[in-house]
């Protein structure tokens, strides 16, 4: 057809005028202004249907010159379309995927099915939304406006928000708009406002603005009746005029505007409108195909306002997601029904499979074993492009439509909502189908999947519950699967630190046997240390560890097997396996596996006194583990940083990590609080505060998790609290599990501490002292060395041998000022003044100044990658990286990159 065939809307926008929103325009036109100045910013626009939300962002569009404009929205009938919504919006843009690297571009060619399926990580996906939005900002500031955001399928909103959280020097603004109530678009981490109805002068100005005739009364009801809700007071004098009576919810009232309008539209027309309102893709060329009339029945409604008509893609769209709604709901079911039939048949043959399945499954009013198939081959096909959350709903939608696939069908669907991130409704598709099929090797499948999300949301007793129970109801006789479901068992006990659950754990491996294998000895290890009882029939747990590291790849199972190796005081072989499995989750873009794998890598690095590193590591685990929902390892990532900043003495940082290691509503465990509590109680006794820091240290020492690694290396400051206070019977027995540790391990850096707790406990304090030292020149930890050099030479000074104790305070005092321990230095100063001794105290390093992502970029320049090589490793843009070490550079004293490989940019 030719496009004169077609009525069609004004290509150009023209300026918008708002009534009463000063406030809100202030708000966008500054994000805006940040980004034409170079900076970037999002923000989220709430508030209830027809509130201007919609209007708000037709002015950022309008009132814009010099930047280009990107513009898409959330499309109720395609929520359930893997990336529909983000391939909306870069649709103008998609050449600009030729300049992504490899592996981001490949990811987001899968997505929008433009080249072959690829297995990707689903963060994959909005690490190329943000790179590719930082290439087309990169010669003009760009705005990107999404509206009806509630309506964004799951990627698209994951890969959306991705990309906004990470904003930086892109020159890039994004606007989302969202409607209050469900769907809820959550957007942690995005600033939001939400807007509130007009006050009445602006709302009188508006109604007689569109209509300066309407009867008094009829004016005084709209008035009453919109509650300041613009499009309430635009469309509301067509239905009140016409006699309706009776207060209504806002909503009922305006889609009783809207079916006003479309009652008096012929017959034909309204046809029409009832298969786009069931469709809503807007394709007009599919409508037709399904309608029994002909597109000269479409003018009356895009007369009335009621649609319009892009000629460049041929798409119909509704004024008003209400308009849509109100044709769709005023329509009988069978008219409904019947429409959905007819769209399913007009898309046979097409490449829109996954779109006829969900309209066949619309059209469903029971089983339907044809509907259920083609919607499982569209959940396998949105697998195949990293749309897992598209791929749970298909699934689960099949599951309910074919009584013979349920089981498998429901395990299909949790495990794509696992995969998605989704760990609320994988627990809850889990859980349908979960009773039915425990112990078959389907069950198997759905109970890891359960209790993965179980565990991912911190419930740990039910995870372990769920594994239990599949392995004992097992029927399919495979020790080897019952072993690693078990493993998974093992882990949720060791971090619940309950004992109960602990001890039924090792029932249950030892009612499948399975060995002597590497992984089963790690299990035993780490059940024997949960419970305290003997380890001496155990092979050393060194070599378990180094066996079971050969012969393991499974990245949760080798950080299991890290984790034991942190107990075991293999911290630098633990620091090795964890940074290999972390640069393979970078190389493949894994993006999910680095909470995990960034964790252990910080508290191996921690441990061994890298902390700066440690922070880096942990911040960067933090950050993704709130992107991707991982509750258990943002809980532990913040309990890493709490001690960091324990260590520095920045007691605001300190107590506002601790915090976010515990769940807002309580109820959920929080598997980061032990090591927040020790963060506190080292705070405290950085601070002085002995009695305190003791409350602290022993909640940890004597509690449930006290055979975790915070509860075992808390020891040494327990002790120092309590000689401090004067009650050291008090660290009587935690000395002694520590000093039984240290005999057992035989490291150096554990055998310092015990030593220094014995110089606090024992008489013979000096020969501890020494011993102590000793070991530390073997493997020294700066900040522990220091500690115990400190409190060698308060013993030296109480003892008057002042100058013996300057050359231990003054080697404290340089150690502490080395890693920013503040507080510590200040103590080891003014021990070194009580000595009649003042020294100058020495500049801080050149990392000092520098913010944890900084360092990263900057050692990263510094080994030769280039800013776009270092963006793909950490998940920012490359104007990111820029803008970065644009930062850093002064703090270094350097110029450019080629000087960084001088600089001693290591700990």
């Amino acid at each position: 057809m030719e496009s004169d065939d077609f009525p069609h809307m004004p290509a150009a926008r023209t300026q918008v005028v708002l009534h009463g929103r000063s406030s809100e325009l202030a708000a966008v036109d500054r994000l805006v202004q940040t980004a034409r100045e170079g900076g970037s910013g999002a923000l989220v626009l709430r508030g209830e249907p027809g509130i201007g939300k919609s209007a708000l962002l037709d002015s950022a569009a309008s009132g814009v010159e010099g930047m280009r404009v990107l513009r898409g929205c959330g499309i109720e009938f395609e929520a359930e379309l893997p990336f529909a919504g983000l391939h909306l919006l870069l649709r103008p843009v998609l050449d600009g995927m030729a300049g992504l690297p490899g592996p981001q571009r490949r990811a987001l060619e899968s997505a929008f099915g433009l080249g072959p399926a690829v297995p990707a990580d689903r963060m994959l996906v909005g690490l190329a939304v943000l790179s590719l939005l930082s290439e087309l900002a990169a010669d003009v500031p760009l705005l990107c406006l999404v509206d009806d955001a509630q309506w964004l399928d799951r990627p698209s909103a994951e890969a959306l928000l991705f990309a906004a959280r990470r904003l930086g020097a892109e020159s890039t603004a994004m606007i989302f708009a969202a409607r209050d109530g469900r769907p809820a678009f959550p957007a942690p981490g995005l600033p939001s406002l939400t807007l509130a109805g007009l006050a009445p002068r602006d709302a009188a100005a508006l109604v007689d603005e569109r209509d300066a005739t309407l009867p008094p009364d009829v004016r005084a009801r709209v008035l009453a009746e919109a509650a300041g809700n613009p499009l309430a007071l635009i469309e509301l004098p067509l239905v009140l005029d016409a006699g309706t009576s009776g207060p209504l919810p806002l909503t009922d009232r305006l889609q009783a505007a809207f079916h006003g309008q479309v009652a008096r539209l012929p017959a034909p027309t309204r046809d029409l409108l009832l298969l786009a309102a069931a469709d809503d893709s807007g394709e007009l060329a599919v409508i037709l195909r399904a309608a029994p009339h002909d597109v000269r029945h479409l003018p009356p409604a895009i007369e009335a306002g009621l649609v319009r008509l892009d000629e460049a893609d041929r798409r119909l769209a509704f004024r008003h997601p209400l308009v849509r709604a109100a044709v769709y709901q005023g329509a009988t079911l069978d008219r409904r029904l019947a429409a959905h039939r007819a769209l399913a048949e007009a898309l046979a043959g097409t490449e829109r499979a996954d779109l006829r399945a969900w309209h066949l499954a619309a059209a469903a009013t029971g089983t339907d074993e044809r509907a259920a198939a083609e919607l499982e081959r569209a959940a396998a096909q949105a697998a195949e492009r990293n749309g897992h959350s598209a791929a749970a709903a298909a699934y689960e939608r099949a599951a309910e439509l074919s009584p013979h696939e349920r089981g498998r069908l429901f395990v299909q669907a949790a495990e794509s909502a696992l995969a998605a991130g989704d760990l609320d409704r994988a627990r809850k598709l889990a859980e349908r189908a979960h009773p039915e099929l425990r112990g078959t090797s389907l069950g198997r499948r759905l109970a890891r999947a359960l209790a993965a999300a179980m565990s991912g949301q911190g419930a740990f007793r039910q995870a372990n519950r769920v594994l239990i129970e599949q392995v004992a109801a097992g029927r399919d006789d495979d020790p080897d699967a019952a072993l690693g479901t078990l493993m998974d068992a093992v882990g949720n006990a060791w971090f619940a630190g309950d004992r109960d659950m602990v001890a039924r754990t090792a029932d249950q491996l030892d009612a499948i046997g399975g060995g002597a294998g590497p992984l089963r000895l790690v299990q035993d290890w780490i059940v024997s240390l949960a419970m305290e009882r003997s380890t001496e029939g155990l092979p050393p747990m060194g070599e378990v560890v180094a066996a079971a590291r050969r012969g393991h790849a499974r990245p949760l199972h080798l950080m299991h097997i890290a984790g034991l190796g942190l107990i075991a005081g293999l911290d630098y072989q633990a620091y090795d396996l964890m940074a290999e499995v972390t640069a393979e989750s970078r190389a493949a873009g894994k993006i999910g596996l680095l909470p995990p794998a960034l964790y252990h890598l910080a508290v191996a690095e921690s441990t061994l006194g890298r902390h700066r590193d440690a922070a880096g590591s942990a911040t960067e685990a933090l950050t993704i583990a709130e992107d991707t929902g991982q509750w258990q390892w943002s809980s532990l990532s913040a309990g890493v940083l709490a001690y960091l900043a324990a260590v520095e003495g920045d007691e605001e940082r300190c107590r506002a990590m601790a915090a976010r290691t515990r769940s807002s509503d309580g109820k959920i465990f929080s598997p980061g609080a032990p090591r927040a509590d020790w963060a506190l109680g080292l705070l405290d006794l950085a601070h002085g505060r002995a009695e305190r820091a003791l409350e602290h240290l022993e909640r940890v020492a004597d509690g449930p998790a006290r055979h975790q690694l915070p509860g075992q290396r808390c020891a040494p400051d327990l002790v120092e609290a309590a000689v401090r206070l004067g009650s050291p019977e008090r660290a009587a027995e935690p000395y002694r599990r520590f000093a039984e540790l240290a005999r057992r391990l035989r490291r150096a850096a554990v055998g310092a501490l015990a030593e220094r707790c014995a110089a606090l406990l024992e008489p013979a304090a000096e020969e501890h002292y020494r011993a102590a030292l000793h070991l530390h020149e073997q493997d020294s930890r700066t900040f522990e060395h220091a500690r115990t050099e400190l409190l060698y030479g308060e013993w030296l000074r109480r003892a008057r041998r002042k100058a013996e104790a300057r050359t231990h305070l003054t080697a404290a005092l340089e150690r502490f000022d080395r890693v920013g321990a503040r507080p510590w230095a200040e103590r080891a100063d003014a021990e070194l003044h009580a000595t009649g001794l003042t020294i100058r105290r020495a500049a801080p390093g050149v990392l000092a100044g520098l913010t944890p992502q900084e360092l990263q970029i900057v050692r990263l320049a510094a080994q030769g990658l280039s800013n776009r090589d270092i963006a793909a490793q950490l998940f920012i843009s490359p104007r990111t990286v820029g803008h970065h070490l644009y930062k850093a550079f002064p703090k270094l004293g350097v110029a450019s990159r080629g000087e960084l490989a001088g600089l001693p940019l290591h700990e």
